[in-house]
């Protein structure tokens, strides 16, 4: 468990200052690489509902368990050359998994356009960022779609790889960076696949559902933490109540509720996918604007819970090691 302790330390110190270097192979292109061929192969020799869900079953494990288990083996052999070249290379993957930086450094793209005035430059960054159409959004809505992505992805891109991590250090034989790697893969597939359209209808819909499981209870925790941080526990959850189980996700509504409750703005509304307008529904009361303040706001708030929940684990581990 030591070890674990070292891995999350670094882990944590490495996402915030680096983050994901330009030019390095990260984890999800590899991910990704694997998705898109099994993909394709699968719809061209996969002609029926049937046959696509179950070779996106197949999919599903292997990436999963395969991701957690490479990830494993790698670390392993490093820890058989050396056990500190072990805990590097744990810490690195392991950073990997963690969107902290990542997150900020998007937002930060889009809003410097937009703060200077340059309001075309910031809708040709955001289209690289979401999936909605930004071409006609006005500066009111660039700046939800960014809150959007910041809270959404809160969940899926920090806390939930961070607490998969958190139980993984408990378990010596497995270590934080396998059950992390494994979340990852869970996501990346949510993102690419796990759609309701042609032509990912059938074969992801095991993962848009796996996914949904998996990142049911850390979204819970991440908005208990966002409650109690914000010193109004009650009230956010009370709003979350409200507004929350209206959305379709039974995650993002949740995770965008609560920081919508805690900044005192509100999210949702229509936003557009390929010309057809879409209705989310609202989430949070119009107390205050968005603005650039919020998105900040909100970036720290992330930051806060992601540090609570390092702590708390560092604590508990050695806690376990006195025992």
């Amino acid at each position: 468990m030591t070890n674990s302790i070292y891995v999350l330390i670094l882990a944590a110190t490495l996402d915030y200052l680096i983050g994901d270097p330009r030019g390095w192979l990260h984890p999800v292109q590899v991910m990704g690489w694997v998705i898109t061929r099994f993909t394709k192969f699968a719809l061209n020799y996969s002609q029926n509902s049937l046959t696509q869900r179950i070779a996106g079953i197949a999919l599903g494990v292997i990436l999963i368990f395969g991701s957690g288990l490479v990830g494993w083996l790698i670390i392993q052999s490093a820890k058989l050359l050396h056990p500190l070249l072990g805990i590097a290379t744990e810490s690195i993957l392991l950073a990997s998994c963690f969107a902290l930086k990542s997150l900020r450094q998007a937002a930060e793209t889009v809003l410097q356009p937009l703060t200077a005035g340059k309001l075309s430059n910031a809708r040709s960054i955001l289209s690289h960022y979401v999936g909605r159409d930004t071409q006609n959004l006005n500066e009111s809505e660039i700046l939800r779609a960014i809150l959007e992505t910041v809270t959404e992805n809160a969940t899926d891109g920090v806390m939930a790889p961070l607490l998969c991590a958190i139980v993984g250090a408990f378990v010596p034989q497995i270590g934080p960076t396998p059950l992390a790697l494994a979340y990852k893969a869970s996501s990346t597939l949510d993102s690419m696949v796990g759609y309701r359209v042609s032509p990912y209808t059938y074969i992801g819909w095991f993962s848009a559902r796996l996914e949904d499981c998996l990142t049911w209870l850390p979204c819970r925790f991440t908005v208990m933490t966002l409650s109690l941080v914000s010193g109004k526990p009650k009230y956010i959850w009370q709003i979350c109540q409200r507004d929350a189980v209206t959305d379709p996700s039974p995650n993002s509504g949740w995770s965008e509720c609560a920081y919508a409750a805690i900044l005192g703005v509100q999210m949702g509304g229509t936003n557009w996918y390929g010309g057809v307008a879409k209705h989310k529904p609202l989430l949070g009361d119009a107390i205050h604007p968005i603005t650039a303040n919020s998105i900040q706001s909100a970036l720290q708030l992330t930051r806060y819970c992601f540090l609570l929940w390092v702590g708390g684990a560092i604590t508990l581990l050695l806690i376990s090691l006195k025992r």
